[in-house]
């Protein structure tokens, strides 16, 4: 009988027990027919996994090195991404001012808990699509259903959260915003359809597949939440408001226009003071008087701009010499964009939202019209059920119901910037088997805006804890 040495079963038994651990907490314990392979890797030897370092050939040996390197490399990475935490960077303005666009985030997997990846097979650090040859980074095969292992805790209220995009199930290659369902409401089905030219091919994509977003979790499964005049009330009580919440104003100035001092002393991005105007001065329009803006001494109406503010820029801003009046932003003077549930008339708005309830598990509703546009898409995309209605029958899963029970969690999210923000008011609820993690830290932060030695790096961002 072969003998091993001590060495040989100290590898074994460290490799093993942390083989072992991982399958226990995996919850799948067909895991452990791995440890026949570590068996072999350490003790047996009967396959020579290292056969190619004898090779005679130092070119060879060499580059057979740096191939081994790569693949355990990539493994690592892989596994690390899968379980533990990932890189992620701010796109949009959707939560500033509590994170900034050029933000860079560790994303922890363990906060609430990893997914078993629904799509096992893919490439590690990029999304759905491989960058160059835009071809997808996944294979279809094989799909495994949702599962998550325990994690250090759960989502709470008001975590700000990176998950997966709901509506980013069916995606129009060429136009993906807004969404394939904004756009399908706004333009028909057959618009988006019969012009590939504009939209591209359009596709479907597995939960952890879909497009990482990142909000803050305004509501928790079961409550009934209600947005008031861009106030949040969650279960008939005022929400708390974000620290750096902000919102947009109109801002009535002397003709005098913003410096860049004051746009810094703001922090106002260059993005945010493009097409700011509303109004240039001398114009009739009758958006002053809605608003409330009177006349100069010259009989004259002084210009009108629109700028995103927390409440600390706005009590700065109305002590600026060149500032003559502010009011919140109405959405009613612009184009209104539709609002969840898609396709279906509620008369709510990006202020004035709700009331609505969020679904929980293991709650039971009755279905009738407006519960069936609200949480249609919970349903029969989230749930996976057959859903249609005959002759004023709700059928699920070809059976006549009046009532639904749901299977998931759903939470309610939206960003801190909350008139700049595409959120849970445009495509609703997220279910938990869409969310990934949460950020834990900042570990670089770029001001497009600045040159790298003018601000350009913040420092004060730099290994920040997210809040």
């Amino acid at each position: 009988m072969k003998k091993f040495s001590k060495a040989q079963w100290i590898r074994f038994a460290i490799w093993g027990t942390l083989y072992t651990l991982f399958a226990i907490w995996m919850q799948n314990l067909w895991l452990l027919l791995g440890l026949i392979v570590l068996v072999d890797i350490f003790l047996t030897k009967y396959i020579p996994w290292g056969g190619w370092k004898k090779t005679k050939n130092p070119k060879l040996r060499n580059m057979l090195e740096w191939v081994d390197d790569i693949i355990f490399a990539l493994i690592a990475v892989y596994m690390i991404n899968l379980f533990v935490f990932q890189n992620y960077q701010i796109p949009s303005s959707s939560l500033e001012k509590s994170l900034l666009v050029g933000d860079y985030l560790f994303v922890s997997k363990l906060s609430y808990g990893p997914r078993v990846p629904n799509t096992p097979l893919s490439f590690p650090l990029v999304q759905n699509t491989l960058p160059i040859v835009n071809t997808k980074s996944y294979f279809d095969w094989p799909h495994w259903e949702y599962k998550r292992v325990k994690g250090l805790g759960e989502v709470k209220r008001n975590d700000i959260v990176v998950f997966n995009f709901p509506a980013g199930d069916t995606v129009a290659l060429k136009v993906q915003n807004p969404d394939y369902h904004t756009s399908v409401a706004m333009y028909g089905r057959e618009a988006i359809h019969l012009n590939k030219q504009i939209y591209g091919d359009v596709i479907y994509r597995p939960v952890d597949k879909r497009e990482n977003y990142v909000k803050r979790c305004i509501g928790m499964p079961g409550d009934s939440l209600e947005i008031r005049d861009n106030q949040v009330y969650v279960n008939g009580i005022a929400a708390e408001n974000p620290e750096n919440m902000q919102l947009n104003y109109i801002v009535e100035t002397n003709g005098s226009p913003f410096t860049e001092a004051q746009y810094r002393l703001l922090n106002i991005s260059k993005e945010d003071r493009v097409n700011n105007k509303v109004s240039d001065a001398a114009s009739q329009s009758p958006l002053h008087e809605y608003l409330g803006f009177t006349k100069n001494a010259a009989g004259q109406y002084n210009p009108l701009y629109c700028y995103p503010l927390t409440k600390k820029a706005l009590a700065i801003a109305e002590k600026l010499p060149n500032v003559v009046k502010i009011v919140v932003d109405r959405e009613e003077i612009y184009q209104r964009s539709p609002y969840y549930p898609l396709g279906y008339e509620t008369g709510w708005s990006r202020d004035n939202y709700g009331p609505i309830w969020i679904p929980k598990k293991g709650a039971t509703v009755e279905l009738n019209e407006m519960n069936l546009a609200m949480y249609r898409r919970c349903i029969q995309n989230y749930e996976n059920n057959t859903l249609e209605v005959k002759d004023g029958t709700i059928y699920i899963n070809g059976k006549p119901e009046t009532t639904y029970t749901f299977q998931y969690d759903y939470y309610w999210m939206m960003g801190d910037n909350r008139h700049k923000s595409a959120d849970s008011r445009s495509w609703g609820f997220v279910p938990e088997d869409h969310i990934v993690g949460k950020p834990i830290l900042i570990w670089l932060s770029l001001d497009k805006d600045r040159k790298l030695f003018d601000g350009g790096i913040r420092w004060n961002r730099l290994f920040r804890t997210v809040h």
